[in-house]
């Protein structure tokens, strides 16, 4: 494709991360800066990887981890990514059948609210159910290489759970998470809005923990294209940036919410609604029929914080792959998974210079050196021997 002409074709998950890209080409912004764009609404992630890394999709909305994982040529065959636009931050939770809920409060030794009660409380259950010869509790995550994935495997790990002899993790699209509780194939999962709340409002399941119980910041979704295109489409892609940061600034001003959740709602896009949407845009969610938490970092897509691609959530990544063994350590690594994350494009479309970042905020362990993730690993294998 030459550069600034032709159709674009940019595939996405209907999830509501996915809100600045819907809301940049519904809402007319990627038309204004010339762009014709056509959004493809896939159900797995492994299509929307495959489809973008062979060249069927321009542009993707894609899990970070998937993006650093396609650079490194893990799970899949080496196509280097570059992440002009961080999508959103954080958006995750961690939801489990009222069975579940119940059997962990009758282990726990404190409030169930502290991911640390709840996943010693696992801990315990997991071993009375092996002792008395019962399956593993099950749960579901979007893809080995995500952060659902890693922040299951992160909360569980804290408590005492070895997440590949305690408990089942499988993979599920998104969509199919809340059937998947209804019917009895996972007791709990790990997903993004709006399928945690789907869950709780169809009765099947309530919200244990958000994903900021684990994480305090966490890159979820990026905008993701290949790094070749990248070079051979500069104009292209600085237009696509700045739609997507005129979506996000809309998604980030409290006036502009109903008509974002109206674009998300929308049937051909996610299909929920669209109050739904609205109140996961502004944090507040029924964890429980009657019970609504807030937490206004439950999902960060507007302002610059969370959209300025950060190489230290790259980092944070990375490491987390090394620990679960999908990639050994070494510092050719460390470099490759940073210069995915691209904050020298997001400053060029938009004419911004940066800042300092927040860092991760883990909910246990030391504080994460992104220059020494070797330091991070060491801690916890040193306290899981």
């Amino acid at each position: 494709m030459s550069e600034d002409t032709g159709r674009l074709r940019i595939g996405y998950i209907p999830l509501v991360d996915a809100a600045a890209l819907i809301a940049a080409v519904d809402k007319g912004f990627a038309r204004e800066e010339g762009l014709d764009v056509e959004l493809v609404r896939e159900v797995s992630w492994s299509n929307v990887r495959d489809k973008l890394n062979l060249g069927f999709f321009d542009a993707a909305h894609l899990l970070a981890p998937v993006a650093i994982a396609s650079s490194l040529g893990i799970g899949h065959v080496r196509v280097p990514i570059a992440v002009p636009f961080n999508l959103n931050l954080n958006g995750n939770a961690i939801t489990v059948t009222h069975e579940l809920f119940a059997a962990l409060g009758a282990e726990a030794e404190g409030d169930l609210a502290d991911p640390m009660v709840s996943a010693r409380a696992l801990a315990k259950l997991a071993a009375r159910r092996r002792k008395a010869g019962e399956e593993p509790l099950a749960f579901g995550m979007t893809f080995p290489f995500s952060n659902h994935n890693y922040q299951l495997r992160f909360w569980m790990a804290a408590g005492g759970v070895d997440p590949d002899e305690d408990v089942r993790l499988v993979v599920l699209p998104p969509p199919y998470m809340v059937d998947s509780l209804a019917k009895g194939h996972v007791q709990g999962f790990c997903v993004g809005a709006p399928w945690n709340a789907v869950a709780v409002e169809q009765g099947f399941g309530r919200i244990l923990h958000f994903g900021t119980d684990i994480v305090a910041r966490a890159s979820e979704k990026v905008f993701a294209v290949r790094d070749r295109w990248a070079a051979e489409n500069a104009g292209t892609l600085q237009g696509l940036v700045r739609a997507l940061g005129r979506a996000s600034a809309l998604i980030d001003d409290p006036a502009g919410r109903d008509e974002v959740a109206a674009l998300i709602a929308a049937p051909a896009r996610v299909n929920v609604p669209a109050e739904m949407i609205r109140r996961t845009l502004d944090g507040r969610l029924r964890i429980a029929p009657g019970v609504e938490r807030t937490d206004p970092r439950y999902l960060l897509a507007g302002d610059a914080a969370a959209t300025r691609p950060d190489p230290v959530q790259a980092a944070w990544i990375y490491a987390q792959m090394v620990r679960w063994g999908q990639t050994a350590l070494s510092p050719e690594g460390l470099a490759t998974a940073k210069a995915v994350f691209r904050p020298d494009l997001y400053d060029a479309a938009l004419g911004t210079t940066g800042g300092a970042a927040d860092g991760v905020g883990a909910f246990a362990g030391p504080e994460f050196d992104p220059d020494d993730p070797a330091a991070h690993l060491l801690a916890w294998r040193a306290a899981n021997p």
